[in-house]
């Protein structure tokens, strides 16, 4: 697996191509999930961004895996674009209930807003003044990360709002946002005792190529480079990591995940 304080993984553990390429050809549905947690510790969950799972869903997929295993999950998205973090108390509350079945395996939860143009949030600032109470009435013993997609917006007063909160910023390869190095020199990104990257891409290039997330078409050596130097520096402050890749980012996460574990190993070996 991977190094101590770190945890690699997927976006998902299903997606078209995957049969026959990384599940063994014939392999049941059923079986994906234990096959997976073979290959990787932890997985985000990407289903729960359209509903909060039913209890039976969460209860199977903790049966499925092993003691060590860990779920990161998205945050439905009626709280983060449809309410905006208005009035869905009752909602956080449900999707909380339910993913406590995960017990020790429950991981970090993201919530993950999308751009908001000016009809939404005038600037940056009127959405961390939307933010900041939404914090502070989140409940402790949860391991909370935010995502946002607005480079405008990627400044110190955000990075303040979730550091009082110990609630992480969440660091993505996206064809909107700054690259990591970029981010590393504009503020300090960590702002809990763990950090939480997503590698996601350009989702419209990329399935103007393909929409079978079989093998990887594009070359990624460069950033997951910038990404494993970045790593290192936050292994080194006892920051614990959790990443995952998306099928968008190269065309087949599995393998962008390989991938980068080799180039974390050998830069490990370089800096010794």
């Amino acid at each position: 697996m991977s190094e101590p304080g770190i945890r690699l993984g997927t976006s998902a553990f299903t997606a078209a191509g995957w049969p026959g390429s990384f599940y063994p050809a014939g392999m049941k549905p059923a079986e994906y999930l234990s096959h997976y947690a073979t290959q990787f510790d932890t997985v985000e969950l990407d289903s729960t961004f359209y509903r909060a799972p039913a209890a039976s869903v969460v209860r199977g997929w903790h049966a499925k895996t092993p003691a060590n295993f860990v779920f990161a999950a998205k945050v439905p998205q009626i709280i983060t674009h449809e309410k905006m973090l208005v009035d869905c108390g009752e909602e956080l509350k449900q999707f909380l209930g339910v993913m406590d079945l995960l017990g020790e395996k429950r991981g970090p939860l993201l919530f993950q807003f999308p751009y908001f143009n000016k009809s939404k949030f005038v600037n940056g600032a009127a959405f961390i003044a939307r933010l900041r109470p939404f914090l502070a009435k989140l409940p402790a013993d949860y391991r909370f990360a935010v995502e946002i997609r607005n480079k405008y917006w990627l400044v110190p007063a955000l990075a303040d709002a979730l550091r009082e909160r110990g609630v992480a910023l969440a660091l993505i390869d996206h064809s909107w946002m700054p690259p990591i190095g970029e981010v590393l020199q504009k503020i300090d990104p960590i702002t809990a005792d763990f950090t939480y990257i997503r590698w996601l891409g350009d989702r419209q290039g990329i399935e103007e190529q393909t929409k079978s997330w079989d093998k990887t078409i594009v070359d990624r050596r460069r950033e997951l480079r910038a990404w494993a130097e970045a790593c290192k520096k936050f292994l080194g402050r006892g920051i614990a990591v959790f990443a995952f890749a998306n099928n968008h980012y190269a065309g087949h996460s599995p393998d962008t995940v390989r991938l980068f574990r080799e180039i974390l190993e050998k830069t490990g070996k370089e800096k010794s």
